[in-house]
């Protein structure tokens, strides 16, 4: 079945609130998705530095790592722990170099996310435990998307949770399912791409990259999606300004939007949002199919 759940505040002075709302929106979609849970979170970035994400299942990976790749990379570099992940801060000019090393000389991490603002967390684990492991509900930002997985087509594995990187301070998370993921994985190899799990959603975010990466923007590479991608699904997408919203052309799974002048809100199900501020008084509506949605500051 899986999960999803996003918020994207309008007002703020909610922002301090947004990791609070988002943990409780996620923990309503428990029973959707027990096997793992996952959320990004846009939180403040600073002019000229880069975040990215890795995550080790030995966290003793990470003593030292910021002093190793600064020495490297003959720049400063800084780093944040939480528990399975770690947060790398440096000057964005040297991103693409940082990557090159962390492959080359740290294969044992796995890059989560890049980017001035995106922060991407994800394991395997019933949700709550997942969001509490990381400190989501005193996170703050202006937006978050998160993610409960039902694995069906793939093993539980912390790859394979949700979300998935599809660039630059964007990533995207998706409840359905893709019947032609393996044709497309084999195109997007030959391509170049590389994959770590056999997720379907995988394959959907290299195939968002794959499009931007010829020019189209992120809209408009979810409408060509409409016509490349078979199955059935419903996507949520997070990038640096905003969030998006796109479901198949028969809109076959769940989903529901809120908007108030404070924020707007997606759910697989109502229920995940009833805990809102004002959600008495939100425009409160399903989505229509083969329709993206986006909103951005």
């Amino acid at each position: 079945m899986c999960g999803i759940v996003g918020l994207f505040i309008k007002d703020k002075a909610l922002e301090p609130q947004l990791g609070q709302l988002l943990s409780v929106m996620l923990a309503t979609m428990c029973d959707r998705g027990p096997d793992s849970a996952g959320f990004a979170i846009y939180g403040g970035g600073e002019a000229g530095l880069a975040k990215i994400t890795v995550q080790s299942p030995d966290p003793a990976m990470f003593n030292g790592l910021d002093s190793a790749l600064a020495g490297v990379l003959g720049a400063k570099v800084s780093m944040a722990t939480k528990d399975t992940h770690a947060v790398l801060r440096l000057d964005e000019k040297l991103t693409d170099r940082a990557r090159e090393v962390l492959r080359g000389q740290f294969p044992q991490l796995r890059v989560m996310g890049v980017g001035e603002r995106i922060e991407i967390y994800k394991e395997v684990g019933y949700p709550t435990e997942v969001s509490e492991r990381f400190g989501l509900p005193g996170m703050t930002g202006s937006h978050g998307i998160g993610h409960t997985r039902m694995a069906t087509e793939s093993a539980v594995t912390t790859m394979g949770a949700h979300p998935f990187s599809t660039g630059v301070d964007e990533c995207l998370v998706h409840n359905g399912s893709l019947s032609n993921h393996n044709n497309l994985r084999r195109d997007l190899k030959r391509e170049g791409r590389t994959f770590e799990t056999e997720n379907d959603t995988e394959v959907a975010a290299a195939y968002l990259t794959a499009q931007m990466d010829r020019g189209l923007s992120l809209g408009d590479a979810l409408e060509k999606s409409l016509d490349d991608l078979d199955g059935f699904y419903t996507f949520v997408v997070g990038t640096r300004d905003g969030f998006g919203v796109l479901r198949d052309r028969i809109a076959c799974k769940p989903a529901v939007l809120a908007e108030t002048d404070r924020y707007v809100a997606f759910g697989s199900e109502y229920r995940a949002l009833v805990g809102l501020p004002g959600i008495e008084n939100a425009k409160v509506w399903e989505p229509e199919p083969a329709t993206v949605y986006f909103w951005e500051r």
